[in-house]
């Protein structure tokens, strides 16, 4: 996944033609790609109480449904990326792709549990060799300064995912049944496989000096603040996004999931806007105000849940909050990591996912526990260290300025 030769060839020949063309045809095929990794993450979601009542388990059993999914790309990005560095790119992502339409035509036929927990396990693998693949690929089809704009397009899949995707997911599964929407899924990614096909462009993979280094990353300056901070992040967020339709429930709100979860994904659409057009400039302010909101809507759901436009005002700070960190974080790394950029993405990629395992799982154990309620408390709690290492990260991995391309 070298992130330097392409874009300097492309360079070159635009330079020579007089013509700058961006290949948004093909960043939007990527973003259709990250929708429908993010969603077929996400979709239980909102749907936990009738996928639970369908398969005859408890919403907390049903929740680890995330975790399978994201045990699957815990288990298997480092290791794929790794086995496949020296392959070709664009069959891998064919191949990751199609692996997403299998596990979601299984899943929606399945009546047994432990089948179903499979087949969200091989979407996690097939997530896991999509992500090893995605940002470096928007990286490669732009030159230098263009990255963090190519990011945040192929990036924007997330926030539509959460915007669009889960909410109609979440009616179309209310109205007609969860695996509906499941089969819906398949065949969007039928219609992407033939779109990515014909738009997105290949790449060689890397030869074998040049392969992503793991340890020595590590020890590179501000890489592991940017990896704790997407850790306790994305755990903080997924405690409460994954059991948001059971946590409305438990307020009486259990028929708005899909009207509070359009207003988080709007906000986010909002977020990843303002993000690609500010990013080049203001990763770390950026990054402050988005675990401020995240943490105000914390607050605000632990505290007066109990008003039903409050908890949609929370719902929209949320998503004003984490619509943007994917972006932020994947450029954070990749900035932190210079030369060893694709490293730094396969480790946040692997810790992404087990921070959505991790939460799939402690927010199971706390509903069973404690209830819903504890949730929002949860994200708070989480924030605070997110907050304190972004805070004392100001030369390396979130600085001020972004060192000149």
């Amino acid at each position: 996944m070298s992130t330097t030769p392409e874009p300097a060839v492309a360079t070159a020949v635009q330079e020579s033609t007089g013509e700058q063309r961006f290949p948004l045809s093909a960043l939007l095929a990527l973003a259709t790609a990250v929708f429908i990794t993010s969603l077929t993450e996400t979709l239980p979601a909102g749907l936990l109480p009738a996928i639970s009542g369908s398969l005859g388990v408890s919403e907390s059993a049903t929740g680890q449904t995330v975790t399978s999914y994201a045990l699957g790309t815990v288990l298997t990005a480092i290791p794929l990326s790794a086995a496949t560095a020296g392959r070709r790119r664009k069959p891998l992502l064919l191949t990751a792709m199609a692996g997403f339409a299998v596990a979601n035509t299984v899943t929606a036929v399945s009546s047994a549990y432990a089948l179903t927990m499979v087949a969200r396990f091989v979407a996690g693998v097939a997530a896991g060799l999509a992500w090893a693949l995605l940002a470096g690929y928007a990286r490669r089809m732009v030159a230098t300064h263009l990255q963090g704009k190519a990011i945040a397009i192929a990036m924007a899949g997330i926030p539509v995912a959460l915007c669009l995707g889960v909410p109609a997911g979440t009616f179309l599964g209310q109205a007609t049944g969860w695996r509906t929407a499941f089969f819906a899924m398949t065949a969007l990614t039928a219609v992407l496989l033939g779109w990515l096909a014909a738009a997105v462009p290949d790449y060689p993979g890397q030869a074998s000096g040049e392969r992503p280094k793991l340890l020595p990353t590590l020890r590179i300056p501000g890489v592991f603040p940017v990896l704790f901070v997407t850790l306790v992040f994305v755990l903080a967020h997924t405690i409460l996004y994954a059991y948001i339709a059971t946590f409305l429930t438990g307020l009486g709100m259990g028929r708005d999931t899909d009207l509070v979860l359009l207003t988080f994904g709007i906000a986010s659409i909002a977020s990843i806007g303002v993000v690609g057009a500010q990013i080049h400039r203001r990763l770390r302010v950026l990054t402050v105000v988005s675990a401020l909101l995240v943490a105000v809507a914390a607050v605000l759901l632990a505290t007066v849940a109990h008003d039903a436009p409050l908890v949609y005002v929370a719902a929209a700070l949320w998503g004003l909050g984490w619509g943007g960190v994917p972006t932020l974080l994947q450029t954070a790394a990749g900035d932190a990591g210079g030369e060893s950029a694709d490293a730094a993405q396969a480790m946040l990629v692997t810790l992404w996912n087990v921070a959505m395992a991790a939460g799939g799982v402690v927010g199971g154990v706390l509903l069973d526990l404690t209830g819903s309620g504890s949730f929002p408390w949860s994200v708070l709690v989480l924030m605070l260290p997110v907050l304190a290492v972004i805070g004392f990260a100001q030369r390396h991995g979130f600085p001020a300025r972004r060192a000149s391309n």
